[in-house]
């Protein structure tokens, strides 16, 4: 065992026949092998100087592999593991930030994918104030076409089409029912795309409602729609199956938008057009009043049904 210790650089030498311990001041340099870092530096020494001269070639070799091993050092801090099991895991900070753009962005997607479902009092107060509108313009128009008839214009009389009823219209009624609710479950079930907008239609009014909201949202469309159509429209067309035509093709043209696409928009000329014929033949637009309240109700309990029968399976 050897140790050598000089003054002017503060260096400390420890050296036995296979490995040197090198400090410098306050700082250590570790346990280094002879053969790597002295070489032939301090076993061809044959003097004092031979000594110090080696020393300082030790001193500058012990900091050159210090350098090396702290570089080494970090680049291993950077290398992946490849087995990340053994790694403490450790809950992610989550940056504020981050977190509303990731949200504002992940609601922009809900959006542009979904229809918005209004609450229930938009839903009511939509319904009566787009009814109540539909009524004042059909009674409106009702009246300025009796006017014009009376002055001497070539249309007919609306008050040909009368608000009477009488027993043999529950027959019209009962027919209309099923033949509309039968064909629109048929499409439901085989028509994808008037199954998607009949879809996105009912989840933007329906979805919000309680049960007897249901009744109001039924018949107060259909009652002021038919009114306007039916009662007023129909008659400066004429009293045949091509303004029944006619008429139902304005009627389901006006079905468009939010979220219904034109497959709904045919249904309704489709639905529309039976209104017409039922309206002509009976000469009451009682029966398209009921007839057209009562498939809504029909509709919109079938579609509460479903949708509580998925809600329970899933």
């Amino acid at each position: 065992m050897l140790t050598i210790t000089t003054s002017p650089t503060k260096t400390a030498v420890s050296l036995d026949s296979n490995h040197l311990f090198l400090s410098q001041g306050n700082q250590s340099y570790g346990l280094f092998s002879t053969r790597k870092v002295l070489s032939a530096d301090l076993h061809n020494v044959s003097g004092p100087r031979s000594i110090v001269s080696a020393l300082r070639n030790s001193d500058k070799k012990a900091k050159n592999l210090s350098k090396k091993l702290k570089t080494v050092t970090l680049r291993s801090n950077h290398v992946p593991l490849k087995d990340n099991s053994e790694l403490p895991r450790e809950s992610p900070v989550q940056d504020d930030s981050s977190f509303d753009i990731n949200s504002e962005s992940t609601s922009n997607r809900n959006e542009n994918t979904s229809v918005v479902s209004p609450n229930r009092s938009s839903v009511l107060q939509a319904c009566v104030v787009t009814s109540g509108l539909l009524l004042a313009l059909g009674a409106v128009v009702r009246q300025v076409s009796h006017v014009a008839f009376m002055e001497g214009a070539h249309i007919i009389d609306p008050t040909e089409i009368s608000f009477s009823f009488e027993l043999w219209h529950i027959e019209w009624i009962i027919g209309l029912v099923i033949l509309i609710s039968s064909c629109r479950y048929i499409l439901l079930k085989t028509w994808p795309d008037f199954s998607e907008s009949s879809e996105a239609a009912n989840q933007q009014v329906l979805s919000s409602l309680q049960p007897l909201d249901y009744i109001i949202v039924a018949f107060l469309p259909g009652i002021s729609e038919e009114l306007l159509f039916r009662g007023a429209l129909l008659p400066i067309f004429g009293l045949d199956w091509r303004s029944a035509l006619a008429v139902g093709a304005i009627f389901g043209c006006l079905h468009l938008g939010n979220g219904r696409r034109y497959s709904f928009a045919i249904w309704a000329t489709f639905v529309g057009f039976a209104y017409g014929m039922a309206t002509v033949y009976s000469s009451s637009i009682v029966v398209a009043m009921a007839s057209h309240s009562l498939n809504n109700l029909v509709g919109g309990i079938l579609w509460c049904y479903e949708t509580i029968l998925l809600t329970k399976q899933k």
